[in-house]
């Protein structure tokens, strides 16, 4: 049976818990004595664990953004310093845009390579995430981004086969639809805005970090909207410019999480995913 976020952050840290409740999902937020504060996520198993600890570990790495710590973890808990509370800000906003832009070009082995430590499946959100290095991003992207979701839609009926095909398409003309040639970056990997929080700095959290192409991790900031996000593209662009028509590939980019989320949470989803492939296609 697994142990309750208490006794996990005891074990796991050393220090003595003197409270605990409930936040939204797995996390319990805990407080030790002397008052520090901890958040304790819970993993429906060791792969996950592992794959979150190992992918903050490498985000971290470069000191090029705010992520919390990881004071420890095991195979069901990843225990890690809590983020103070705070209120969006232009200023946090365009630091974090050329944050952003230099944690891209700390790189990554090769697309689809993982933290290391990491294990080969991975996770992003609760779906299950490949993570095996490939040379070049087209391919990569088709065969492990958008196939194995594409397939897993269809089989539980969620995408219709007329769908299916437009997806299809997608990746029969991912050579001519992927734009410049690009090293690999090193990606966040599920960048939407509710994995950005923001105090006076913005830090980052809940991340499938890989290497990638950067501009998925900025079509997923815009998928669901962000605060400031005009500020945060703009600023990218002026430390890292993006290549020409970068605007118009977004919707390539966002077919990742949108299959992600049609597999989790079905036909809605599935309809935008459907039109975001029209749109890659045009």
């Amino acid at each position: 049976m697994t142990r309750s976020a208490p006794d996990a952050v005891t074990a796991l840290t050393g220090r003595r818990v003197t409270a605990s409740r409930p936040l939204a999902g797995h996390l319990t937020a805990v407080e030790l004595a002397g008052g520090d504060a901890v958040v304790a996520k819970r993993h429906a198993g060791p792969s996950a664990a592992l794959a979150e600890a190992t992918s903050l570990a490498w985000l971290a790495e470069p000191a090029m953004v705010r992520l919390p710590r990881v004071l420890g973890s095991d195979r069901h808990w990843v225990i890690m310093e809590r983020v103070p509370e705070g209120r969006p800000a232009a200023r946090a906003a365009e630091a974090f845009g050329r944050d952003l832009a230099a944690l891209h070009r700390a790189g990554a082995p090769a697309f689809g390579a993982g933290p290391p430590g990491g294990p080969a499946q991975a996770w992003i959100g609760n779906a299950r995430m490949p993570n095996e290095p490939a040379a070049a991003w087209p391919e990569w992207y088709a065969r492990q981004r958008i196939e194995p979701y594409l397939r897993q839609a269809v089989d539980s009926g969620v995408l219709d086969w007329t769908a299916a095909r437009v997806l299809g398409e997608v990746c029969t003309r991912i050579e001519d639809l992927a734009g410049p040639p690009e090293p690999p970056a090193r990606l966040h990997g599920d960048l939407w805005s509710g994995n950005v929080l923001w105090t006076d700095e913005v830090w980052l959290i809940d991340p499938a970090a890989h290497g990638g192409h950067r501009e998925t991790d900025l079509a997923m900031l815009q998928l669901f909207g962000c605060p400031h996000l005009d500020r945060i593209l703009a600023a990218y662009q002026e430390f890292a410019p993006l290549a020409p028509g970068w605007a118009e590939r977004v919707p390539l980019h966002q077919l990742f999480p949108l299959l992600v989320h049609t597999v989790l949470f079905g036909w809605s989803y599935a309809a935008q995913a459907t039109a975001a492939a029209r749109a890659a296609l045009r």
